[in-house]
This record gives structure tokens, C-alpha cells and sequence, in this order.
């Protein structure tokens, strides 16, 4: 199964440990994640499923692009990296 890790800056504000779950495509697995937090779901992707602008998801060590990467090939053994993107001055 991959592993899904999430910044500490989105954990402050839903519930995100690291989990492992299955899944043949980038979407796949997050799907697998938000389905057992669906709050999860609404902080990582838009109202139209996809990546949120203010969010960056690596696949090891490649950024996965905001349209379409969602239907990146993922391994058993990959990492995917959801962060999300802080702003200010």
C-alpha cells in the first residue's frame, strides 16, 4: 500500500495521521484516505475533485500536477506528500 503523509500545518486543523492505503491511481488512494475522514477530502480538493489551488501533492519525489494529475500511476510501495501551501508576508 502507498503511504500518505500530510504537513503538520493541515493537521492543525482536521484530523491527518499518516496512512497507508491502496489504490492504482493518485485519486484512488486519497479516495481510500477520505473515506474515512471526508473533512480530510474538502481541505485537498476543490468542488470539482480536484487538487485545491493552495495545495501541492509529490508523488516520492515528483510534484503531481494540479489538472489531471490525479490519474498518476501509483506503486505499493510509493509516497505521496500532501502539502498545503502557506501564504502571507
Amino acid at each position: 500500500m502507498a503511504r500518505v503523509t500530510f504537513t503538520s500545518n493541515l493537521q492543525r486543523h482536521v484530523s491527518c495521521p499518516v496512512q497507508e492505503a491502496q489504490g492504482e491511481t493518485l485519486r484512488a488512494v486519497l479516495e481510500n484516505v477520505f473515506a474515512g475522514n471526508a473533512r480530510l477530502r474538502t481541505y485537498v480538493l476543490d468542488d470539482q475533485a480536484q487538487i485545491r489551488r493552495h495545495v501541492a501533492i509529490y508523488l516520492n519525489d515528483q510534484r503531481v500536477a494540479a489538472r489531471g494529475g490525479l490519474d498518476t500511476p501509483v506503486q505499493a510501495t510509493d509516497e505521496i506528500f500532501v502539502l498545503q501551501a502557506l501564504s502571507g508576508g
